[in-house]
């Protein structure tokens, strides 16, 4: 899995490249939590993200919590149908923005 930060102020871009599971999850929620210190826009591009599975997901909902604490909105862009299957089936399409 391979993690790209882009800041611009308080607007935060995290690409995800490969697959968020259980062995990558951790490392993935390490370095977002302390990325998102004053972020008032967090937007994950999940246009090379492969797979995500319930350890993935529990780190976007901590997330979302976070953000949404701040005052500020997350938003998820790029998913391919795999993933996008994978928010439907939980529900997750219905609690976050997707785009």
């Amino acid at each position: 899995m391979t993690i790209k930060f882009d800041r611009n102020d308080k607007r935060l871009t995290v690409a995800v490249e490969g697959r968020l599971d259980t062995l990558t999850a951790p490392e993935f929620e390490e370095k977002l939590e302390s990325a998102l210190n004053s972020v008032e826009k967090l937007i994950f591009d999940f246009s090379e993200l492969e797979y995500i599975s319930s350890a993935g997901l529990r780190v976007l909902l901590a997330a979302v919590k976070e953000t949404n604490a701040q005052g500020g909105e997350m938003t998820i862009t790029n998913v391919c149908p795999e993933v996008m299957e994978v928010f439907e089936i939980t529900g997750f399409a219905d609690i976050l923005t997707i785009l």
